[in-house]
């Protein structure tokens, strides 16, 4: 598609001479694929803020590039940043801009040492910033992602029972995505048993589910490179009083979440949409973490959907809402979905489509 990576390129090239560079340097992996299509653990790419660009990558990855890119000038070498930055200097593109988020001091050090190099400047999130709006394309990519998430979570529910472990279950949830169409996992799968379900990011372990426990399942797959994410928890066998009090306070929350997240919508108020019902109902404490994230190229990209975070929902834009609440040496409930900010619609695309009723199991 190299008509779509052109338009986002000729897209971010603007914004690079707004922040007054004369190129950019572009090395944070999932923004060099999402300006030239190259997959690739060593490619940078060099765009102008008016021209053709340059993508950067090793022999390993040069008949990929060929492939993938042929509109883009291919250059093939081992030290792919060096490289640029004198090709920058050559060309005359005196204020080269990097992606300060990514390029450690040791390898800015390495640019600014350079023979007659260009003088180098933060760009900030450019790319980033562009990658928040889906196009069409994209959405598909991730509603397939999501819908492999969901199938695969309701493969494995047959094989929640006392005894199976934490680690054992987030083996065959992984296995089963990959099964049905995934790349890989999206992210390490979380499941979380009994006490454990107090730490939101759990590591699977061997501890073997039990008669009474809640277990929270945060799992994702990739396909294409975009990224679910979903969230559920499940009881095994009835659950106490305690357990669906907190259930129902978090779906509650979850839904209110949801329903704020529209186009215009301040990030804090969103956030402040869910976490209020949850600290109105006294468990202000046992929710610390923000209540969402965009979702793309990335599992965790911008928006940040937090307490403390400025900025709006824009049309097109996907993100996680996962409200939850985390008793210390009890347990605990996230429900976590997927889903699309849309404009002139009653409500946000649902991609993660797992019942959120309270599975016993």
């Amino acid at each position: 598609m190299p008509e779509i990576h052109a338009a986002r390129r000729a897209q971010a090239q603007p914004k690079i001479a707004e922040n007054g560079a004369d190129a950019a340097l572009i090395t944070v992996p999932a923004n060099v694929r999402y300006l030239t299509g190259l997959v690739s653990s060593n490619a940078a790419v060099l765009l102008p803020a008016d021209g053709p660009a340059v993508l950067a990558t090793d022999s390993r990855y040069a008949e990929a590039a060929v492939r993938d890119c042929p509109d883009v000038e291919l250059l093939v070498e081992r030290q792919i940043e060096p490289a640029l930055a004198k090709l920058a200097a050559e060309r005359g593109w005196r204020r080269l801009g990097f992606e300060a988020q990514d390029v450690t001091v040791e390898r800015r050090d390495v640019l600014a040492s350079l023979d007659d190099g260009p003088e180098l400047m933060p760009i900030g999130r450019v790319v980033e910033e562009l990658r928040m709006v889906k196009d069409e394309a994209e959405i598909d990519l991730l509603a397939r992602a999501c819908a492999i998430t969901s199938e695969a979570f309701a493969s494995v529910l047959a094989e929640v029972r006392p005894g199976r472990t934490e680690r054992e279950l987030a083996i065959l949830l992984e296995r089963t995505m990959v099964d049905l169409g995934a790349e890989a996992p999206a992210f390490d799968t979380i499941v979380a048993s009994g006490h454990n379900g107090a730490i939101p990011h759990h590591s699977p372990g061997g501890r073997p589910f039990a008669a009474g426990d809640l277990i929270t399942i945060d799992c994702g797959a990739r396909f294409a490179g975009y990224h679910a994410d979903m969230t559920r928890t499940v009881a095994l066998g009835e659950p106490a009083g305690w357990q669906r009090e907190i259930y129902e306070l978090v779906a509650a929350a979850q839904r209110a979440g949801v329903a704020a997240a529209v186009p215009g919508a301040e990030l804090a108020v969103v956030d402040a949409t869910s976490r209020d019902m949850i600290a109105a109902a006294g468990h202000a404490e046992h929710f610390q973490h923000g209540l969402g994230h965009g979702v793309g190229l990335e599992v965790h990209e911008a928006p940040m959907i937090a307490a403390k975070r400025t900025g709006t929902l824009l049309d097109r834009v996907p993100v996680t809402v996962e409200p939850g609440i985390y008793l210390p040496g009890r347990g605990g409930v996230r429900i976590e979905d997927t889903l699309v900010v849309r404009a002139g619609t009653p409500a946000a695309e649902m991609l993660t489509t797992t019942t959120k009723d309270l599975l016993v199991l």
